[in-house]
Protein backbone atom coordinates (compact mmCIF):
# COMPACT_ATOMS: atom_id res chain seq x y z
CA UNK A 1 0.00 0.00 0.00
CA UNK A 2 1.50 3.29 -1.28
CA UNK A 3 2.19 6.07 1.32
CA UNK A 4 1.69 9.86 0.69
CA UNK A 5 3.12 12.95 2.51
CA UNK A 6 1.94 16.10 3.44
CA UNK A 7 2.26 17.71 -0.49
CA UNK A 8 0.19 14.47 -1.66
CA UNK A 9 3.60 12.57 -2.88
CA UNK A 10 3.10 8.80 -2.95
CA UNK A 11 6.10 7.45 -1.38
CA UNK A 12 7.25 3.57 -1.24
CA UNK A 13 9.25 1.70 1.01
CA UNK A 14 8.29 1.61 4.96
CA UNK A 15 4.86 2.87 6.08
CA UNK A 16 5.92 3.88 9.39
CA UNK A 17 8.96 5.82 8.46
CA UNK A 18 6.52 7.79 5.93
CA UNK A 19 3.96 8.28 9.07
CA UNK A 20 6.97 9.74 11.12
CA UNK A 21 8.40 11.94 8.28
CA UNK A 22 4.87 13.33 7.43
CA UNK A 23 4.86 14.35 11.43
CA UNK A 24 8.09 15.66 11.70
CA UNK A 25 8.56 17.22 8.73
CA UNK A 26 6.64 20.60 10.31
CA UNK A 27 8.98 20.72 12.92
CA UNK A 28 11.76 20.83 10.98
CA UNK A 29 13.96 23.83 11.18
CA UNK A 30 17.08 25.41 9.56
CA UNK A 31 19.73 26.97 11.64
CA UNK A 32 18.10 29.91 11.08
CA UNK A 33 15.20 29.21 11.86
CA UNK A 34 15.98 27.26 15.27
CA UNK A 35 18.17 31.04 16.10
CA UNK A 36 15.15 33.23 15.56
CA UNK A 37 13.04 30.56 17.26
CA UNK A 38 14.96 30.51 20.60
CA UNK A 39 15.64 34.36 20.59
CA UNK A 40 11.55 34.74 20.95
CA UNK A 41 11.80 31.99 23.51
CA UNK A 42 14.28 34.25 25.60
CA UNK A 43 12.24 37.78 24.71
CA UNK A 44 9.29 35.72 26.01
CA UNK A 45 10.80 34.78 28.88
CA UNK A 46 11.99 38.02 29.69
CA UNK A 47 8.78 39.39 29.15
CA UNK A 48 7.33 36.98 31.66
CA UNK A 49 9.53 37.89 33.80
CA UNK A 50 9.60 41.64 33.69
CA UNK A 51 5.66 41.29 33.54
CA UNK A 52 5.46 38.75 37.35
CA UNK A 53 7.87 41.45 39.11
CA UNK A 54 5.87 44.18 37.73
CA UNK A 55 3.07 42.80 39.37
CA UNK A 56 4.62 41.99 42.65
CA UNK A 57 5.96 44.84 42.99
CA UNK A 58 2.37 46.57 42.61
CA UNK A 59 1.22 44.36 45.50
CA UNK A 60 4.00 45.44 47.94
CA UNK A 61 3.15 48.60 47.05
CA UNK A 62 -0.13 48.34 47.42
CA UNK A 63 0.10 46.71 51.10
CA UNK A 64 2.95 49.33 51.84
CA UNK A 65 0.04 51.86 51.06
CA UNK A 66 -2.25 50.30 53.17
CA UNK A 67 -0.47 49.77 55.92
CA UNK A 68 0.72 53.36 55.71
CA UNK A 69 -3.29 54.44 55.77
CA UNK A 70 -3.76 51.87 58.55
CA UNK A 71 -1.17 53.86 60.56
CA UNK A 72 -2.54 56.91 59.87
CA UNK A 73 -5.60 56.15 60.99
CA UNK A 74 -4.33 55.20 64.01
CA UNK A 75 -2.40 58.26 65.25
CA UNK A 76 -5.21 60.50 63.83
CA UNK A 77 -6.89 58.21 66.74
CA UNK A 78 -4.17 59.48 69.38
CA UNK A 79 -4.68 63.10 68.19
CA UNK A 80 -8.19 62.74 68.92
CA UNK A 81 -7.72 61.23 72.14
CA UNK A 82 -5.43 63.26 73.31
CA UNK A 83 -7.38 66.84 72.16
CA UNK A 84 -10.75 64.95 73.81
CA UNK A 85 -12.52 65.29 70.75
CA UNK A 86 -15.58 63.53 70.60
CA UNK A 87 -16.78 63.53 66.74
CA UNK A 88 -13.44 62.77 65.70
CA UNK A 89 -13.35 59.71 68.00
CA UNK A 90 -16.82 58.73 66.86
CA UNK A 91 -15.55 58.97 63.18
CA UNK A 92 -12.72 57.11 64.38
CA UNK A 93 -14.38 53.77 65.94
CA UNK A 94 -16.84 51.76 64.31
CA UNK A 95 -20.15 51.49 66.00
CA UNK A 96 -19.81 48.22 67.36
CA UNK A 97 -16.25 49.02 68.75
CA UNK A 98 -14.71 47.04 72.30
CA UNK A 99 -11.72 47.72 73.82
CA UNK A 100 -10.80 44.62 76.58
CA UNK A 101 -8.15 46.56 79.45
CA UNK A 102 -5.86 45.34 81.78
CA UNK A 103 -8.28 44.79 83.92
CA UNK A 104 -10.18 42.47 81.83
CA UNK A 105 -13.36 45.26 81.47
CA UNK A 106 -15.22 45.84 78.31
CA UNK A 107 -15.70 49.30 77.22
CA UNK A 108 -17.87 50.56 73.87
CA UNK A 109 -17.76 53.46 71.26
CA UNK A 110 -20.42 55.61 73.57
CA UNK A 111 -18.16 55.17 76.60
CA UNK A 112 -15.01 56.60 74.85
CA UNK A 113 -17.61 59.46 73.07
CA UNK A 114 -18.86 59.82 76.94
CA UNK A 115 -15.61 60.44 78.47
CA UNK A 116 -14.50 62.61 75.85
CA UNK A 117 -17.94 64.76 76.22
CA UNK A 118 -17.94 65.16 79.65
CA UNK A 119 -13.74 65.32 80.13
CA UNK A 120 -14.26 62.71 82.80
CA UNK A 121 -11.41 61.53 80.56
CA UNK A 122 -8.38 63.81 79.95
CA UNK A 123 -4.66 63.06 78.65
CA UNK A 124 -1.53 64.91 78.69
CA UNK A 125 0.23 62.47 76.72
CA UNK A 126 -1.53 59.67 74.71
CA UNK A 127 1.24 58.27 72.06
CA UNK A 128 2.16 55.02 70.31
CA UNK A 129 5.19 53.43 69.29
CA UNK A 130 7.02 50.23 67.65
CA UNK A 131 3.60 49.98 65.93
CA UNK A 132 3.79 46.97 63.13
CA UNK A 133 0.72 46.50 61.17
CA UNK A 134 -0.87 43.94 59.24
CA UNK A 135 -3.17 44.35 56.27
CA UNK A 136 -5.52 41.25 55.55
CA UNK A 137 -7.48 41.41 51.86
CA UNK A 138 -7.15 45.54 51.83
CA UNK A 139 -10.05 45.98 54.26
CA UNK A 140 -9.03 44.23 57.89
CA UNK A 141 -5.98 45.07 59.79
CA UNK A 142 -4.15 44.46 62.44
CA UNK A 143 -2.07 47.00 64.81
CA UNK A 144 0.29 45.96 67.61
CA UNK A 145 2.78 48.39 69.32
CA UNK A 146 3.09 50.25 73.24
CA UNK A 147 1.00 53.39 73.99
CA UNK A 148 2.34 55.77 76.82
CA UNK A 149 -0.84 57.58 78.28
CA UNK A 150 -0.33 60.92 81.04
CA UNK A 151 -3.47 62.42 82.15
CA UNK A 152 -6.25 61.70 84.39
CA UNK A 153 -9.37 59.46 84.46
CA UNK A 154 -12.46 60.23 86.84
CA UNK A 155 -9.96 62.31 89.08
CA UNK A 156 -7.14 60.02 89.39
CA UNK A 157 -4.03 60.43 88.10
CA UNK A 158 -2.70 58.32 85.26
CA UNK A 159 0.85 57.17 84.13
CA UNK A 160 0.65 53.83 82.38
CA UNK A 161 2.12 51.96 79.35
CA UNK A 162 0.03 49.44 77.63
CA UNK A 163 0.81 47.09 75.03
CA UNK A 164 -2.03 47.26 72.51
CA UNK A 165 -3.21 44.86 69.45
CA UNK A 166 -6.14 46.98 67.68
CA UNK A 167 -8.08 45.81 64.79
CA UNK A 168 -9.20 47.73 62.41
CA UNK A 169 -11.84 47.48 59.38
CA UNK A 170 -12.08 49.35 56.21
CA UNK A 171 -15.34 50.90 55.82
CA UNK A 172 -16.39 53.21 53.01
CA UNK A 173 -12.92 53.73 52.29
CA UNK A 174 -11.58 54.94 55.33
CA UNK A 175 -9.71 52.83 58.44
CA UNK A 176 -12.01 52.73 61.33
CA UNK A 177 -11.15 50.65 64.85
CA UNK A 178 -13.37 47.82 65.51
CA UNK A 179 -11.73 45.98 68.42
CA UNK A 180 -8.83 46.77 70.90
CA UNK A 181 -6.77 44.67 73.55
CA UNK A 182 -4.61 46.09 76.08
CA UNK A 183 -2.07 44.98 78.89
CA UNK A 184 -0.34 46.82 81.19
CA UNK A 185 3.53 46.93 81.39
CA UNK A 186 4.14 49.90 83.44
CA UNK A 187 2.15 51.70 86.16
Amino acid sequence: MPNVTAEGAILGGNAAASATAWLVAPFRMTTGEIVRFYGYVRRMKFFLTFSLACVAAALAETATDESAAVLRAERDGCVAYLRGDADRIAKFLTDDYTLTNSKGEITTAADDIEDAKTGSVHYDVFENYDMKVRVYCDHTAIVTGKTKVQGHAQGKALDIIVQFTDTFVKENGRWRLAAGHVSRLKE
